[in-house]
């Protein structure tokens, strides 16, 4: 019998990566090993409050006994068959999704990069096909600060030059304007635009919300201008804001929506292009796949999510406690909150650089037992799950202050 690996401590493991892990993130110090709700736990048998929920990955928290239910009983069954054959949980994921959004039809996809890209494929398509944009002219705008993921294409439109330098040369054919500004967007768009491409909410810049009526300005340009309103709602999606999606808040139906994180109950990744049949519809066989692509166990588990999300009882209890994390820092403003910005239970908190950086405050945080991440500077993301509860919530922010007090 093979003798069983020695028990490591979380320095141990951390030293252990070092030499044989591409450093491609600068995690903070903990070793997760355990997860049950809002809570992780280390391998020390240290607990800690989860209020990054893996970039909203893990929306409905860790192992969400619903979503636990579904993959095992999948895994019993069929994981996969690839899509040279049809599977008995695909149809019902694709109905379901496409009820929940609005939409017509599904392209499911694995990470979040993959529905992005498979976005801009499906764009450029529609604007040759449909719109008669001369072949290899179409063109994409985006805007400044943008995060959509970090594949070469993908890169070639972000501004953060930590994502770009030394990935070049660059995928041409895209146009970057400032974010939440409807003039510099309509200068952009032309002939040639097959679409815009935005998140109605900013993640990785910093929870960046754009003024009353900017989405809506959006939809009402493309519609215009004949070109293709496309959300990236990856992060913004799924209940985060308070509502299934985050241009609910201004009444929008884009005409391509990107989905994954949540959609994979942080079980497996799962992700989606949804749009209107006449944009989707491009697609023939051979043009665009994927082996892992809307596999039995992806569909099955994105059911499950689409049936807690159909409830609404997620979306009220983002926008519910969403109040008492606004709440709760407004009143730390002053006293080392230099602002935020807020929508459902998502936040993006700017410290005062005197006090320390996001990273210096994520880490004291963790001290305390509460995870979150710093982004850009001295600002923080606060993202729970949507399981957490007010009493979490609220020792959440008094962690917060402690920290900033000390």
């Amino acid at each position: 019998m093979t003798a069983p690996a020695p028990v490591r401590t979380s320095d141990e493991l951390i030293k252990a990566e070092e030499p044989v892990l591409a450093h491609n993130y600068h995690p903070l110090p903990v070793v997760v090993a355990r997860a049950e709700g809002t809570w992780v736990e280390d391998v020390d048998g240290r607990r800690y409050l989860d209020m990054l929920a893996g970039y909203s990955a893990l929306n409905f928290g860790h192992r969400h006994p619903a979503l636990i239910e579904a993959a095992h009983r999948q895994l019993d069954r069929l994981t996969l068959t690839s899509r040279a054959f049809h599977n008995d949980r695909l149809a019902e994921f694709a109905e379901r999704l496409s009820a929940l959004t609005g939409l017509d039809m599904v392209l499911p996809m694995n990470t979040g990069a993959e529905a992005v890209e498979s976005g801009i494929k499906v764009a450029r398509k529609w604007a040759y096909d449909v719109k008669g944009v001369p072949a290899d002219r179409a063109t994409i705008v985006v805007a400044a600060e943008n995060f959509h993921g970090r594949t070469t294409t993908i890169v070639s439109f972000s501004t953060d030059e930590t994502a770009r330098s030394g990935f070049g040369p660059f995928t041409p054919g895209f146009r970057v304007v400032p974010y939440d500004d409807l003039a510099a967007l309509e200068e952009a768009v032309d002939e040639t635009t097959a679409a815009v491409l935005i998140e109605p909410v900013q993640g990785e810049a910093g929870v960046i919300i754009p003024k009353d009526g900017y989405l809506a300005g959006v939809r009402e340009l493309t519609r215009r201008k004949g070109c293709l309103f496309i959300a990236d709602e990856i992060q913004s999606g799924l209940g985060r804001t308070g509502r299934t999606l985050a241009v609910e808040h201004e009444a929008v139906v884009p005409d391509v929506l990107l989905l994954g994180k949540a959609l994979g109950g942080g079980i497996v990744p799962v992700s989606a292009v949804v749009a209107r049949r006449e944009v989707l519809g491009v697609l023939h066989p051979g043009e665009h796949g994927s082996t892992f692509g809307g596999n039995p166990l992806a569909a099955a588990v994105g059911t499950a999510v689409v049936e807690l999300l159909e409830t609404g009882a997620f979306q009220q209890r983002a926008a519910e406690l969403g109040v008492i994390l606004r709440d709760g820092l407004q009143e730390l403003v002053g006293k080392g909150v230099l602002g935020f910005r807020a929508r459902g239970l998502w936040a993006g908190v700017d410290i005062d650089p005197a006090i320390g950086s996001g990273r210096e405050i994520s880490e004291r945080l963790m001290r305390e037992g509460i995870l979150v991440k710093d982004t850009h500077g001295s600002t923080i993301r606060l993202a729970p799950p949507l399981t957490v509860t007010a009493e979490e919530l609220r020792s959440a922010l008094v962690a917060l202050e402690r920290v900033l007090g000390s």
